[in-house]
């Protein structure tokens, strides 16, 4: 899930939720449970649509995994901004990273009978798949958002029989694309041993599993490159300059640090405090204004994009679209699209626009 800025009580929220995320399948199951009349009866696809025509104001479900967030704040202010010029009323559930709470708060959803529509930004997918099929059952329109909704994180496919939309990157390719970049790094700079030091977001989510086991793969073939340190960054700078700080103490002849944007800022720090600025190699992802200013100047190497307003203003188009005429806008990829597959070197950096400070 991408990197983002929060406060001192929600990284001490994230660590507890790693260690746990793990085993939130099981919990999530034992909770599973009926529910009561969904936001719309169950009923043929074009009935719900004549019920909804244009004009009529909509009521929608948007579950966010973290509000305050930076990478999640532009996220949320677009979808907004479609939903007030489509006559559409949005209430807001900020689980504030937490798998437990999100769970919660969608059953209540489903539940209330108040919501015809559901945007979901999941925690963690898989454990969510129950009840978005629920509410599917119930005809409430499910549309997904930025993170996978399933077991498969290779694939931008919807998982779930009658979503109707699927609005993600795929999480396999940003960690391919980093391992790539690292490769041509390490050998554009004639690096051998490279040293590679890697910051996780949180180490034990499916999303950071995914994206490390693609950029493993991707740096198998050059024997030079080693990865010999790691860390975790919780989606805070803060918590990335500690990390890339112990790393250093730890491996002191790192060449390369590849994480996520927010880590990579922290990581920026350390470096300067440590005089080592311009003497390792840095590597990111998601396309934050921090890391396309980095590129543009060459303090950064290179970055893989991501578009979080993008995903917003996509999503809350489609649950609109399925709302009013019942029709299903499948796998929207908002990352397709970009120039060089997403990939920013300072070549090509002028082409993207930063959709989120970092």
């Amino acid at each position: 899930m991408a990197s983002r800025s929060t406060n001192d009580s929600a990284i001490r929220r994230l660590r507890h939720h790693a260690t746990i995320v793990l085993s939130v399948t099981a919990g999530l199951a034992l909770a599973a449970c009926g529910s009561s009349s969904g936001g719309q009866p169950a009923s043929s696809t074009s009935a719900g649509a004549a019920s909804l025509a244009a004009g009529k104001t909509l009521n929608i479900a948007y579950l966010s995994f973290a509000v305050e967030n930076s990478y999640d704040a532009p996220m949320l202010a677009a979808a907004q901004g479609v939903a007030s010029d489509e006559n559409a009323n949005v209430k807001v559930f900020d689980a504030n990273n937490s798998p437990q709470t999100q769970y919660s708060q969608l059953q209540d959803v489903i539940n209330s009978g108040q919501y015809g529509g559901i945007i979901v930004q999941p925690i963690f997918g898989t454990g969510l798949l129950s009840l978005v099929k629920q509410a599917i059952s119930k005809g409430i329109k499910v549309v997904n958002m930025d993170q996978i909704l399933g077991p498969d994180l290779s694939t931008d496919q919807p998982q779930v029989n009658g979503l109707s939309a699927n609005v993600t990157f795929v999480p396999t390719e940003i960690g391919t694309k980093l391992g790539q970049l690292v490769v041509q790094a390490c050998q554009a700079k004639n690096l051998s041993p490279c040293n590679v030091g890697y910051l996780y977001d949180i180490k034990a989510s499916a999303l950071d599993v995914a994206v490390s086991g693609a950029f493993n793969k991707a740096i198998a073939a050059d024997k030079a490159i080693k990865v010999v340190a790691q860390g975790q960054s919780f989606f805070s700078p803060t918590e990335g300059l500690t990390a890339v700080q112990n790393m250093l103490q730890a491996s002191p002849s790192l060449n390369l640090i590849v994480g996520s944007d927010q880590g990579i800022e922290g990581g920026a720090q350390a470096l300067q405090t440590a005089h080592l600025t311009g003497k390792v190699i840095l590597v990111g992802y998601g396309a934050s204004a921090a890391a396309l200013a980095g590129v543009a100047s060459g303090a950064w190497y290179a970055d893989v994009a991501q578009a979080p307003a993008s995903e917003g203003r996509l999503a809350m188009q489609a649950i609109i679209k399925a709302l009013r005429t019942g029709k299903s806008s499948g796998a929207v990829n908002p990352v397709a699209g970009l120039p060089d597959g997403g990939v920013v070197t300072k070549a090509d950096v002028s082409q993207f626009t930063a959709e989120w400070p970092g």
